[in-house]
């Protein structure tokens, strides 16, 4: 699996709501959130082509950028691992101290519920 940073992170995430893209458009839509630096942008995203993790294509003067990881599969793969890690692969003990710290919502608790409603009705 493709390691990435934190800040690597963010810029994948602003490719995956809008791309193709520009360094310009990632560096507008990462703006909206918190102020980067255009050069820290740019060797994030240089560091990730190098890494394979986007790709890119040059039009004109311009180089366009594309992820090359779907969000769903690395989100899931990251999230295994951190409960692999962390909770001895039981996603139980991750959820109750969520359930004990009171981070979880209602519509948190309500799409859980929906989530084990479906998996009891597909493994019954």
């Amino acid at each position: 699996m493709i390691e990435i940073s934190k800040a690597e992170f963010e810029v994948l995430e602003a490719l995956w709501a809008n791309y193709p893209a520009s360094a310009s458009d990632i560096i507008s839509k990462l703006n909206e959130e918190k102020t980067w630096h255009d050069k820290t942008v740019k060797t994030l995203l240089n560091r990730m082509v190098k890494k394979a993790a986007i790709s890119f294509e040059k039009q004109q003067r311009h180089y366009l950028y594309s992820p090359l990881l779907e969000r769903e599969s690395y989100t899931y793969k990251e999230g295994k691992s951190l409960v692999e890690r962390f909770f001895g692969g039981r996603i139980a003990p991750l959820v109750a101290g969520f359930a004990k710290t009171e981070k979880l919502s209602k519509d948190d608790i309500d799409e859980l519920k929906k989530v084990i409603a479906q998996w009891e009705k597909d493994n019954d």
